[in-house]
């Protein structure tokens, strides 16, 4: 039977995202907000809405008792949680099941299983899927040192229990590595409460590249082809597209299966991605992790694939059977997403905070804009700073290109600082053209300097400021009392 109200326990664009499928499903909706959120677009844009608590995610997004009795309060029958927050946390799982309300995601086994890179990578090895040469369970400082040398510098070290590239450090000689080794483990702990480390060999040039996975709870388990998303900062994904530039029939077809054997392996329903590392020289893709939750780029897949995810993660929830089969998808033209973040390319993506003064979102054929902000709107340091995600489809990934070219140029966010300039120099350069951008490629090999303003965006941007008083803030210092603030943690602070 089919929900009738559903509680989003989420904000911003993926909020709204997730309402609009219930409204064209005839489904009540609920909002939670913090108080910094109480002017917030997704607030309006529900049925109904719960006010959580103070600004802190702790207190509010990430509170899983107040979300429950909200969900209650409201006689929601179940809880979507889109992305972040508490999206991949299985007690969250566990507990809305306990409340007899329907989790819409996978099991809590299911995500128990895949959260632990340790134990997931495990399984993997026993399921026959290729995963990174490397060791797991190390303590030592001798147990590290042995691992790098018969692995070979440089070495990646990872959080066993993390994410979002918090507990991660790349390591090129043996003469860092105990440095590396400290550091990761204080921040996986920090972040995680969960020191546990693991070590690979780290593959400088690799790509990026995501198999969407979907099933439903009768067994029935899909691939819905790939997604590139090796242009990155800070180990954080800024553009993603489908299908990827480097992929060949045979390629996709064995990281397709590679990715269901995967999800097979811990049972796997609803939507989920499987990712991998590719070594273009090579030819060779190992397994990295699989995200058991909706992805922030979910929507290149929808239009690629024609196929509304959202909708279908709630039917499969309430029931359904999935009724497709493999043979019923393929990829039908070129998709592209561009994540657009109220953050300083010049400065390290430092976020930018402000009152949007001006904001114009670009319309057209073939283009979509999902998003949480309009005009007036606070962009404050307590959340992702992300202001939309603006996704493209054509025949082919040149017209693509192109279109998110031209979509980029008449977007227009004044009152912050944004990275849209930098997008449009990432798409217009060479390697990216040529699809030869490795996950590394933007802090190596992409020396980018802003251009300077030209003086109709300077009239622009004065306008602007005469019409409303613009709120910037300065970035909090180390004093930020949550843990988890994107301000705290400069090295990858997003999901």
């Amino acid at each position: 039977m089919m929900f009738k109200k559903i509680l989003i326990a989420n904000r911003g664009e993926i909020a709204i995202r997730i309402m609009r499928a219930c409204k064209e499903l005839g489904i009540q909706t609920v909002a939670v907000y913090s108080e910094a959120d109480k002017n917030s677009l997704h607030v309006s844009f529900a049925d109904e809405s719960v006010l959580l608590g103070a600004p802190a995610p702790k207190e509010s997004y990430l509170n899983i008792d107040k979300i429950i009795d909200a969900a209650k309060k409201t006689n929601a029958d179940a809880i979507h949680p889109g992305y972040g927050f508490l999206s991949e946390n299985a007690s969250f799982a566990a507990e809305a099941a306990s409340a007899k309300l329907t989790f819409i995601g996978p099991s809590a086994d299911s995500i128990r299983a895949m959260g632990d890179k340790a134990e997931s990578k495990t399984s993997m090895k026993k399921a026959g899927v290729p995963t990174v040469p490397g060791f797991e369970g190390l303590e030592s400082k001798e147990d590290f040192e042995k691992a790098a040398r018969e692995i070979g510098y440089p070495v990646l070290i990872k959080a066993a229990a993390g994410g979002g590239g918090k507990g991660m450090r790349v390591v090129e000689s043996e003469a860092d590595l105990t440095e590396a080794v400290e550091g990761a483990r204080r921040e996986a702990l920090n972040a995680f409460g969960d020191d546990r480390l693991l070590i690979e060999k780290y593959l400088a040039d690799a790509h990026h590249i995501e198999f969407q996975v979907f099933g439903d709870r009768q067994g029935n388990l899909v691939h819905l082809f790939e997604r590139e998303c090796s242009v990155q900062r800070r180990h954080q994904k800024i553009i993603e597209e489908t299908p990827s530039p480097l992929l060949t029939p045979k390629l996709r077809t064995q990281m397709g299966e590679a990715a269901v054997k995967a999800a097979k392996t811990v049972n796997y329903y609803n939507a989920g991605t499987v990712e991998f590392v590719f070594d273009p020289q090579l030819s060779t893709f190992y397994f990295l992790e699989m995200n058991t939750r909706l992805q922030v780029e979910h929507p290149v897949t929808e239009l690629v694939v024609g196929l509304d995810l959202v909708q279908w993660q709630i039917r499969v929830a309430a029931g359904e059977r999935f009724p497709f089969t493999q043979k019923d998808f393929s990829q039908r033209g070129h998709a592209i997403e561009c994540r657009v973040y109220a953050e300083d390319p010049a400065s390290g993506f430092l976020p930018s905070t402000g009152k949007l003064l001006q904001y114009i979102e670009p319309r057209g054929p073939g283009l979509r804009v999902d998003s949480g902000f309009a005009a007036g709107s606070e962009v404050t340091h307590f959340y992702d700073p992300l202001l939309a995600k603006l996704i493209v489809h054509a025949e082919d990934r040149s017209s693509a290109i192109q279109r998110m070219q031209s979509a980029l140029r008449d977007f227009i966010a004044h009152g912050v600082t944004t990275n849209i300039d930098f997008m449009q120099d990432v798409l217009a350069h060479d390697d990216f053209q040529n699809g030869d951008v490795s996950t590394r490629w933007v802090e190596t090999k992409f020396n980018w300097q802003p251009a300077e303003p030209s003086v109709e965006a300077l009239i622009a941007a004065a306008l602007a400021e005469t019409a409303g008083s613009s709120l910037k803030s300065n970035a909090p210092g180390l004093d930020e009392p949550d843990r988890f603030s994107p301000w705290k943690n400069q090295n990858g602070f997003r999901n």
